[in-house]
């Protein structure tokens, strides 16, 4: 469809027909699925998410129109990492790569977007539902980030890929949605197992795999059934790389803080991944310094999300007069008087 090729395009519509007839013929229809993969570039209009919209060629019509009448998906590739190539601002980054951010605010509908995966995956919903196909379920056919690149590329590395991926994967995981899309996690294929050896181009277009060509993994996302997750440094109440964060059997819990005695706020044992990334939105969201969270910051590592939210609902709390209301986060907070700091990781206290 972007191809340029009038007969390429032409021809699509036809095709997937065809096959579909095929499985119809062997009582296969509906069972197996026809659809065809699109770029981010059959969007016309994709900036703010809530604006997406399609070149209203009959070509596209008439797809989308198989896509409502057959149940079949509607597939696409967005690509955070080629928003970044364009736009090369740490804030960009931040963005693209689920990290802490200030986040952007689609005017119109009021929704503050947090990360760019969100708002493709809308950007593609509103043009469904411009084209009155509210019902056309969308497939993310790929995605990804490369672990490296030629000296004249911006953001391929390993810590750049690992934190896509693995940011991605807990996003997916905590079945939030996206905000046009809330408590739907969107079925996701990771690009791409292996890496491309013979791929042409630039050296990123080789290195977007989990695994090189010789089945040797390049970065570990926790997804390998063999893998060891690592373990956190040993410190006490330190966020540990799981989904929760506890106190250690020693740390005194209360209910309320005192001026005179060092607290830190962090996350009550067994909050979901949606309310850890509600409570890091909105900490972050509220003007406090989280780039010790960020790549190359102090606290970046563990890389996951319960130990970003830990460090970001502790620094709001601190930051906020040390008011007890400040360390709610909808009842999943609690306060410790055991210092989580760790290696050169600090966390802010009333008495510092």
């Amino acid at each position: 469809m972007t191809s340029g090729d009038h007969n390429l395009m032409t021809q699509l519509l036809p095709a997937m027909q065809n096959m579909q007839n095929a499985l119809n013929a062997v009582s296969l229809g509906g069972k197996i699925k026809v659809s065809s993969v699109h770029s981010m570039a059959v969007l016309k209009s994709s900036e703010p998410p809530s604006s997406g919209s399609f070149d209203p060629s009959d070509e596209m019509k008439g797809i989308l129109g198989f896509n409502n009448a057959t149940g079949s998906p509607f597939a696409i590739n967005p690509y955070p990492y080629f928003a970044y190539r364009s736009d090369p601002r740490p804030e960009t980054l931040a963005f693209c790569l689920f990290q802490p951010n200030a986040g952007r605010l689609d005017t119109k509908t009021q929704i503050k977007y947090t990360n760019m995966f969100d708002a493709q995956v809308d950007a593609v919903r509103s043009a469904l539902n411009s084209f009155g196909y509210k019902n056309v379920e969308i497939v993310v056919a790929e995605t990804g980030w490369p672990y490296k690149g030629d000296s004249n590329e911006v953001g391929p590395s390993i810590e750049n890929a690992k934190a896509y991926n693995g940011n991605l994967i807990a996003h997916l995981r905590s079945l939030v949605g996206t905000p046009l899309m809330p408590g739907i996690s969107v079925d996701t294929y990771l690009f791409a197992l292996y890496d491309e050896d013979l791929k042409p181009g630039p050296t990123s277009e080789r290195a977007f795999g989990l695994f090189k060509s010789d089945l040797s993994m390049n970065y570990d996302i926790g997804l390998s059934k063999s893998s060891q997750t690592p373990a956190a440094p040993k410190m006490p109440a330190a966020p540990s790389p799981n989904a929760t964060v506890t106190p250690s059997p020693n740390a005194t819990v209360t209910p309320s803080p005192k001026p005179d005695k060092a607290n830190w706020c962090i996350p009550k044992s067994g909050v979901s991944d949606a309310q850890l990334q509600a409570n890091l939105d909105y900490a972050c969201g509220q003007g406090i310094d989280c780039r010790p969270i960020q790549p190359g910051g102090a606290c970046f590592e563990p890389n996951t999300l319960a130990a970003h939210a830990a460090y970001a609902m502790n620094l709001y709390y601190q930051n906020s007069n040390r008011s007890p209301t400040n360390c709610d986060f909808s009842q999943s907070a609690t306060f410790s008087s055991n210092n989580p700091s760790y290696n050169g990781c600090v966390y802010p206290s009333g008495k510092s």
